[in-house]
């Protein structure tokens, strides 16, 4: 709640970018809602930061014109994006964005911190993004901040998205060389892919980017819960991965994985109901037996907006 009555015209946008679909939310100084639009993905990936900026401007313009404010600027602009959590690409982007004049003031930081603006404010806690990628972070009870993971789809972001499609399609041409069991995985992927043969995946993976690759997670997820050794052990690889994710960091910010530890979630894999989601709960009761699950959903574009209206000088 603010501190005191708040002139309604300042307008305030929240950008969530990940490596499959970015989120916009426009907001007046008060915190109300005046649009959400979507469009597609504005990670950071080396030499685009234009590209994205492209993306994240178009949607901004969407989001003003839902909301009958096409003649305004936005006040402050908070944009997180995947990616940003190296400097010379949050600032590639920041000069991009600044260029396009998005908004008066613009801010540009890594998706996860204003995830964790949405999914504790000020107070401590692990909060675990599975999307695309895959990352943890953490505010210690001191206000240390501490990260695990997200180390790019080339050589991390285990048990994300990505991660399990790439697994999936290697699970499915082993099991056609024979050198691992039949599994319905196999025409599922197919279908998902609209392709006629496995050696017609040669030639997309060659060009596919991470997101492509995150679209198989729903199919291995539906394979599994209709029974399939496969794809249960692919879930189940999953989740082990994240879980380690928790319990690293709530070892390294809150020295015992038992005492009380509040964690909340993000990303798409791990949306509420999803099969990642319900074994990750059950995994977490003895990997890290102290975590207290935030049932709520975290919108990280949300958190863009409680930091935005932050930089504009109200008190959230």
């Amino acid at each position: 709640m603010s501190a005191g009555p708040l002139d309604p015209t300042p307008l305030v946008v929240g950008v969530d970018g990940g490596g499959s679909r970015t989120r916009v939310l426009l907001s007046d100084a008060a915190g109300t809602v005046l649009a959400r639009v979507e469009g597609s993905a504005s990670a950071l990936r080396p030499g685009e930061e234009h590209a994205a900026a492209e993306v994240i401007k178009a949607l901004i313009g969407e989001a003003l014109a839902a909301a009958e404010r096409t003649e305004s600027r936005p006040a402050v602009c908070v944009v997180g994006v995947a990616g940003a959590g190296q400097e010379r690409a949050a600032q590639a982007l920041w000069s991009a964005l600044a260029k396009h004049r998005v908004a008066d003031d613009v801010s540009v930081q890594a998706d996860a911190v204003i995830a964790m603006d949405d999914a504790f404010g000020d107070s401590a806690g692990v909060l675990l993004i599975a999307g695309t990628g895959s990352v943890a972070y953490s505010k210690a009870p001191d206000g240390r901040l501490e990260r695990c993971g997200g180390w790019g789809p080339n050589v991390g972001d285990e048990g994300s998205a990505h991660w399990l499609g790439r697994r999936a399609l290697s699970v499915v041409t082993a099991a056609t060389d024979g050198r691992e069991p039949e599994t319905a995985l196999t025409g599922a992927i197919l279908t998902a892919l609209e392709l006629e043969t496995l050696e017609d995946v040669i030639p997309w993976a060659a060009t596919a980017a991470p997101g492509a690759y995150a679209l198989l997670a729903p199919v291995v997820a539906q394979v599994a819960a209709t029974g399939d050794l496969r794809a249960n052990a692919l879930i189940s690889f999953c989740v082990e991965e994240l879980a380690l994710h928790v319990r690293t960091l709530a070892r390294r910010c809150f020295s015992d994985e038992r005492a009380s530890i509040p964690v909340a979630f993000a990303g798409g894999l791990l949306s509420r109901g999803s099969l990642v989601r319900k074994r990750l709960e059950q995994r977490l009761k003895s990997a890290v037996p102290g975590a207290v699950i935030r049932s709520d959903d975290v919108d990280a574009a949300r958190g863009a907006v409680r930091r935005a209206r932050r930089l504009l000088g109200v008190e959230v």
